[in-house]
């Protein structure tokens, strides 16, 4: 099967999966105890489209977690904006209520907000395999992230973002770029 085919089976099966919220939960909680580990603060994530996994809420509710326990250092939160010239992703600031704006793609982006350079990035997963002991993300066929991966230095610790029901077989291509693992509503796949 060829990847645009296997990207709209997936989509597809995505929108319509019978137990979405009872996922939904499961991902957001292995996302929320995934992050009690680390101690980045600044993440980047994205906005949800087609289906996707929505991380924002449990993002939020790890901002708000560190402004709690009072860290030193604000926690942060980026939402990409797609650069026209370089096809990469710069990531800005976002957070609950900051005034938004539709890129070039019809996805809301934050409007007039700082850009910030994530030392962690949650990437969306259309659908995710393992290669030489490696995860890779199959998107939309972009190349938004993999371009930016590969610019970025250093490079971000990568958490791809999916349902279990996305694992599925491709074979990478030479310029995609590994992720470092994938949490699905089962925990840690990769």
């Amino acid at each position: 099967m060829d990847k645009q085919q296997l990207r709209k089976e997936l989509v597809a099966k995505r929108e319509n999966l019978g137990d979405k919220l009872a996922r939904i939960d499961g991902l957001t909680q292995a996302m929320r105890l995934w992050l009690m580990g680390r101690t980045d603060t600044v993440v980047g994530a994205y906005w949800p489209i087609k289906g996707e996994f929505d991380p924002l809420p449990a993002l939020h509710r790890w901002k708000e977690d560190g402004e709690l326990i009072g860290l030193p250092q604000p926690r942060r939160i980026g939402l990409p904006v797609v650069n026209k010239t370089t096809m990469q992703l710069k990531f800005h600031v976002w957070y609950p209520g900051c005034e938004m704006e539709l890129d070039a793609y019809d996805i809301p982006k934050p409007k007039d907000t700082d850009v910030i350079t994530p030392s962690l990035l949650f990437v969306p997963c259309v659908g995710f395999t393992v290669n030489a002991g490696k995860p890779y993300r199959l998107g939309y066929g972009g190349g938004f992230y993999d371009r930016t991966l590969a610019s970025l230095t250093p490079r971000p610790y990568t958490v791809g973002l999916a349902f279990d029901c996305a694992r599925c077989d491709f074979e990478p291509q030479e310029h995609d770029m590994p992720l470092d693992v994938v949490l699905t509503e089962n925990g840690a796949a990769i």
